[in-house]
């Protein structure tokens, strides 16, 4: 019996997937919250509370949680601080639960939490250290691309091809969708110089004109962080 691998390049399409049953989803938000919830486990935050919406975020502020919440890039008034990776490496954060809001990723995860058996947090950082767990785990496994706003976009889908990659070397694996080969394909032609193909993503330049973009260089570094996130409940644990 193989294992399936597909992928759903916006939040939209995966009410459409293929994978029906025992599967895991693995969300990823390379810019910025996928790369900022594993770094932050790398770093010993002890759990994190994904929320969809500026309102909740605000109730757990108000209940005494540290809050991490941003829209469109920038940092909420009330939060304690945005969306950046590094925001996740001061001492202050070390052993705390934080709630988290960000535009696009937490709304993927708390989708991804209503059909899966179970969902994991992919970024670059903990790549290798993900696709062995994942393999292990003897389970379907849909990546579903957090996107812009509902929109295909770039990073994404061409971290999505890294983890095809990974998971494709396992004989017991097996691609099931024209979306993973096209996410392949983005990684194989940009995987060489990764900063220089994820150039001309549209929200690498958001990012720059709101001088958020110092995060890259460290959103696109493999195997950083051996951690694997997984929402457990309404919180995410590293389960390693």
């Amino acid at each position: 019996m193989k294992y399936t691998i597909e992928v759903c390049f916006t939040p939209s399409l995966f009410a459409q997937r293929l994978t029906r049953s025992n599967f895991i989803v693995v969300v990823t938000d390379i810019l910025r919250a996928s790369t900022s919830i594993v770094s932050a486990f790398n770093n010993g935050v002890k759990t994190i509370i994904p929320v969809s919406d500026q309102e909740e975020a605000f109730t757990y502020k108000e209940n005494g949680y540290l809050v991490a919440a941003e829209h469109d890039g920038l940092i909420l008034d009330f939060a304690d601080f945005g969306n950046s990776a590094f925001n996740f490496m001061t001492p202050e954060v070390i052993g705390k639960t934080i709630a988290y809001c960000t535009t696009n990723g937490t709304k993927a995860i708390k989708m991804a939490s209503l059909d899966a058996e179970k969902v994991a947090i992919g970024a670059f950082l903990n790549l290798s250290i993900l696709a062995k767990w994942l393999i292990h785990q003897q389970k379907n496994v849909v990546i579903l691309c957090a996107g812009w706003k509902e929109k295909f976009n770039l990073e994404d889908s061409f971290y999505a091809g890294a983890l095809v990659e990974k998971l494709s070397y396992s004989p017991d694996m097996e691609i099931i969708c024209d979306s993973a080969h096209a996410a392949l394909d983005l990684w194989r032609v940009g995987k060489d110089h990764p900063l220089d193909y994820i150039e001309k993503a549209l929200h690498r330049h958001r990012l720059k004109r709101l001088g958020l973009d110092d995060v890259l260089p460290y959103s696109f570094t493999i195997d950083n962080a051996p951690v694997v996130p997984v929402l457990k409940g309404n919180k995410i644990r590293n389960v390693l």
